[in-house]
């Protein structure tokens, strides 16, 4: 809300955009804290309503209505078998409660698949994820916070809730979705180098950085576990003030293209500290949480094979690639030529950057509390 200035400023419909993301964030809220599977899923599904309205209503481009419509099949196509499967669990087991749930163990292939697509793709994991670029960029700024910072941790903490019922058969079948999810950050963080839109350099690097973290959930070890969750907690904060970022320059020059936004260091120094802070904690450099979370995950991913140590590496390093080739490219460089001035920013962004850049800095000293599986 605090970023979306612009709605105020040229009042768009501001209290429907209010009362859109007011509602956004109670379904998230209350989806983080059901504990029955199918309440679960309800604020899981409805929390894609007001998402779909912001992303349709305050988009940027025309392209948002296909946007929308790849938002909303992507995630309805995967979300019924879920539904599906939650029916099932309650006719055998005559309860939806998450703790009573754990007691059983099914070995279910087409339960395990029905459990697992919807929040896979909600993550969203490589060959699914192509609604997540398209989303991000046509999405209103708060749209793009909200969704990068909460949504797509849905997925990642419906995986670790239902996988307290499908261990059994996710030793089996987990190889699938790691060698996935791996290969396919590889090939995302390559995408990464080729962007011109700042916007959509972003949301890639979402997406490989939730490749790293499905691969750690799925060794379903206890530094994965708990890797994954800490790197979600980081990734979120750190990605959300990275889209806060682009939209500040997106608002001063009215272009979101890398072509454009170069040579910022002469047009905004003041916001090159702030780009600087959140690349380096994107890159997973101390002390952001991103390392601690990352650390840990290696750990799990390499104990669990040895030969995805090729692939990790690879992604390590590519990952800082585009890190530094996005804060490379938007602060140095001859400035754009029709850009003549120079602007700073205000209170309310620095408010808003300091505020994503603080906890993601301090969690790392209160890091027990990402461990908490024991």
């Amino acid at each position: 809300i605090v970023a979306s200035e612009s709605v105020n400023k040229y009042n768009n419909y501001k209290n429907l955009f209010l009362f859109n993301v007011l509602m956004l964030l109670i379904f998230l809220v209350l989806t983080f804290s059901s504990m029955n599977l199918f309440m679960f899923y309800l604020f899981f599904e409805s929390s894609l309503i007001p998402t779909l309205f912001l992303i349709l209503g305050w988009g940027y481009q025309p392209e948002r209505l296909q946007a929308g419509v790849y938002l909303l099949f992507y995630t309805l196509l995967v979300s019924l078998p879920l539904l599906v499967g939650i029916f099932y669990l309650y006719k055998n087991c005559n309860t939806m409660n998450f703790y009573l749930l754990s007691n059983y163990m099914f070995n279910y292939n087409l339960l395990y698949l029905a459990m697992i697509l919807a929040f896979l793709v909600k993550m969203p994991m490589f060959l699914v994820h192509l609604w997540l670029p398209k989303a991000h960029v046509e999405a209103p700024v708060s749209g793009s916070m909200i969704l990068a910072g909460i949504m797509l941790k849905l997925g990642g903490y419906g995986l670790l809730r239902v996988f307290s019922f499908l261990q059994l058969i996710g030793l089996k079948y987990n190889y699938i979705w790691v060698s996935i999810s791996l290969i396919g950050g590889v090939l995302i963080s390559l995408v990464c180098l080729r962007q011109t839109d700042l916007k959509a350099l972003i949301a890639y690097s979402s997406v490989a950085h939730m490749g790293i973290v499905l691969g750690g959930l799925m060794t379903l070890s206890y530094w994965g576990l708990s890797g994954s969750y800490t790197l979600m907690i980081g990734h979120g904060l750190c990605s959300s003030g990275l889209f806060c970022l682009a939209n500040i320059t997106y608002e001063r020059l009215g272009s979101r293209s890398l072509l454009i936004n170069k040579g910022l260091l002469n047009f905004m120094p003041s916001m090159t500290l702030w780009w600087f802070l959140l690349s380096v904690c994107n890159m997973a450099a101390p002390p952001s949480l991103n390392l601690l979370g990352e650390i840990s995950l290696l750990n799990s991913i390499v104990s669990w094979s040895w030969l995805t140590m090729i692939s990790l590496s690879f992604l390590s390093f590519f990952s800082a690639a585009y890190t530094l080739y996005l804060y490379a490219y938007s602060q140095h460089g001859k400035i754009f030529s029709g850009v003549y001035s120079f602007s700073g920013g205000n209170i309310r962004e620095y408010f808003l950057l300091f505020l994503h850049w603080f906890p993601l800095n301090l969690l790392i000293l209160k890091s027990e509390v990402c461990l908490f599986w024991i």
